[in-house]
């Protein structure tokens, strides 16, 4: 059930996975919210948030620590604290921790649809972030990740 609450940054479920960005999760896995996904990934240099892909829906992202690249539509970028990335629906897209440390991005997209896309990408390759076969099934598109199962951590940040 969807219902209000205060949490702070510190204190909300977090997971780690070897292959990708830990994850600050504010709903529960059993009841997630209707309309927006509301996320925060610390992703360590080099490494990617999430395997490349396109949704059928906006997503919306900020830097709030550190450095990372974010590859939209093949091409790399790189972005700092406070920078700001839009993704209208469609645009292929995947962030990958870069700098010294670890990077924080909070990251907001719609529910509406609950569909991806994972585009081979040679770019994305370069960091581990492509699949080797184009697919829609998110099954297969992590099947060789989730091998190594996520596992609950204290909080990286706030640092």
């Amino acid at each position: 059930m969807d219902e209000p609450f205060v949490m702070n940054l510190a204190d909300a479920p977090t997971r780690s996975h070897p292959r990708r960005a830990s994850c600050i999760d504010f709903e529960a896995d059993d009841s997630p919210w209707p309309d927006l996904g509301v996320n925060v990934q610390i992703m360590q240099p080099g490494q990617p948030n999430c395997r490349y892909h396109s949704e059928p829906v906006q997503e919306d992202f900020l830097v709030l620590h550190g450095e990372c690249i974010v590859i939209l539509e093949g091409e790399e970028r790189p972005l700092r604290q406070w920078d700001f990335a839009h993704c209208p629906a469609g645009v292929e897209h995947v962030f990958v921790g870069a700098g010294d440390g670890p990077c924080a991005v909070l990251m907001i997209g719609s529910r509406r649809k609950d569909e991806a896309h994972y585009p081979v990408n040679a770019v994305a390759a370069k960091y581990g972030a492509s699949v080797t076969s184009a697919t829609d099934d998110p099954a297969v598109a992590y099947s060789d990740w989730r091998r190594e199962p996520w596992r609950p951590i204290r909080s990286p940040w706030p640092l």
